[in-house]
């Protein structure tokens, strides 16, 4: 389906909706931002744009399993990291699927990134859970 055509739905072209309040890359990236990173999405001065995110599923998960949720950095830059999130069924060691999440740190009020780059704070966090280019 053509690009166009997608951004031209509105919520009425859905037969059903659901709200739902936390997304499995959004919260696992998030809370390690907050919890490790010194980020407080409401008051702090950079706020995190998702640019890109998609996910190869490599195996099923019936419904409704549990999953958990495993965390890394596979690239940092001045304004922008390169998340990559496993997915893994409660109790097992196969990743189920494995998901990539871009964000740029932007200034909140500009929504730019800051000349400096994101944060010290930020970075040094990020930074914790970086992996080494051979493990990509």
């Amino acid at each position: 389906m053509a690009s166009e055509a997608l951004k031209a739905r509105r919520r009425g072209d859905y037969k059903f909706q659901l709200e739902y309040r936390t997304r499995c890359f959004d919260s696992v990236v998030n809370t390690y931002l907050i919890q490790h990173c010194a980020l407080h999405p409401p008051t702090s001065s950079q706020i995190g744009l998702v640019v890109h995110s998609h996910c190869d599923y490599l195996a099923p998960i019936e419904f409704p399993a549990v999953v958990d949720l495993a965390l890394r950095v596979n690239k940092l830059g001045k304004s922008s990291v390169t998340y990559e999130i496993g997915v893994f069924e409660r109790g097992q060691e196969e990743v189920k699927a494995v998901g990539e999440f871009v964000h740029v740190f932007v200034e909140r009020e500009s929504r730019k990134p800051g000349r400096s780059g994101m944060a010290e704070a930020l970075k040094e966090g990020l930074g914790r859970i970086l992996v080494e280019r051979g493990n990509l």
